[in-house]
């Protein structure tokens, strides 16, 4: 059903941008294009979205990102030819017809902002700073790993120079926020990569709502393959005075504030409390119960720009560190992309939280 949407929605995004360059350029013959390109590459799309989850090769890899990149490409073209219709429309209000400045500065626009996102979603994430203050809480760095969405859509090479960046942060603590492998071909050399990373105080983890799509116990096992010990509605303490607390995918599982509440009760009396959550919900239950920091992921910051209005519709909580009583709430943005591998005025990040430095 999902592919079905997503087809629909794009041969009508891809239409509108076709009626733009109908406006913009009225001499070149655009009219049936406008119909038929759009359909082609909806077919196009749909074929290549289904045919790579099932077969893997060079060539199939090629196909995936081709397809994938198209539809945020298409999203992009699509938000600037509704902006140039409206300003043109607007400009026709005010008896001023500049049609022909509009339409090439409407093709340099789009073809900025298509090489921008393409740039932002090739390279290697930066790492990010994020100092907290938690009472109580022993001074140490910990690393965040969310929202990689490994396997075909992004290759073992990428994934270990991501490591081998964060690596040298040497940091504390490594802190998963779910969402980690998606589906392709050498599954077991990601999480041996993984495995690889050097965290003195552990490595601790939750599941995203994509490991419940790809498959719970292929999932579990990959946990396991990478050292990652899992928590799922459950705590462990990595040294004294501090526990980490984790919950199931919140929406997935359907986690209610009653189990983040009885689950956070149970943490001896003057630990500090790191929770985690792939998704950033019940972050007030959370505060109340007294965790000191909260982490999450899961909404990429939109990863295409204007996604992230259409992301605090549904979270209140997007990007960045927010107070949330005497809690820390912090959301990253994730490592790489889901699907499209394109980032625009949404950067990938590796998040370093630095506690009480």
């Amino acid at each position: 059903m999902f592919f079905w949407i997503m087809t629909v929605g794009l041969f009508f995004i891809q239409f509108t941008a076709g009626v733009w360059l109908h406006v913009a350029f009225p001499s070149v013959p655009l009219k049936w294009a406008a119909l038929i390109i759009p359909f082609l590459l909806s077919v196009f799309v749909r074929f290549g979205m289904t045919y790579t989850r099932t077969h893997f090769g060079v060539w199939e890899s090629v196909l995936y990102y081709v397809a994938n990149a198209w539809v945020g490409l298409a999203f992009i073209i699509f938000c600037a030819s509704l902006i140039f219709l409206a300003l043109h429309g607007l400009l026709l209000l005010c008896r001023c017809n500049i049609i022909r400045f509009l339409g090439p500065a409407s093709l340099v626009i789009m073809v900025v902002l298509c090489a921008l996102a393409m740039w932002n979603g090739l390279k290697t994430p930066a790492i990010k700073y994020v100092d907290v203050h938690i009472d109580g809480a022993p001074e140490l760095k910990a690393a965040v790993l969310s929202d990689t969405h490994l396997g075909v859509g992004v290759s073992l090479k990428r994934f270990e120079r991501a490591l081998e960046k964060l690596q040298k942060e040497k940091p504390d603590l490594l802190l998963v926020l779910g969402d980690v492998f998606e589906y392709g071909p050498g599954k077991d050399s990601y999480a041996q990569a993984l495995a690889r990373f050097e965290a003195p105080l552990g490595k601790y983890g939750v599941l995203g709502n994509h490991e419940y799509y790809t498959g719970y116990e292929n999932s579990l096992r990959f946990y396991r393959q990478s050292g990652i010990a899992l928590l799922q509605n459950e705590t462990a303490r990595p040294m004294e005075n501090l526990t980490i607390a984790g919950v199931k995918d919140v929406r997935t599982a359907r986690v209610k504030a009653q189990d983040v509440t009885q689950l956070l009760a149970s943490i001896p009396a003057g630990d500090a409390i790191f929770y985690l959550s792939h998704q950033p919900l019940l972050a007030q239950t959370a505060a109340d119960a007294g965790a000191g920091l909260m982490l999450s992921g899961h909404t990429h910051n939109g990863q295409i720009f204007p996604f992230n209005f259409l992301v605090k519709w549904q979270y209140p909580y997007v990007y960045g560190l927010y107070p949330v009583g005497h809690m820390n709430l912090y959301v990253t943005s994730g490592w790489f992309y889901w699907g499209m591998p394109l980032r625009l005025f949404a950067p990938a990040e590796m998040a370093v939280i630095r506690v009480n430095a």
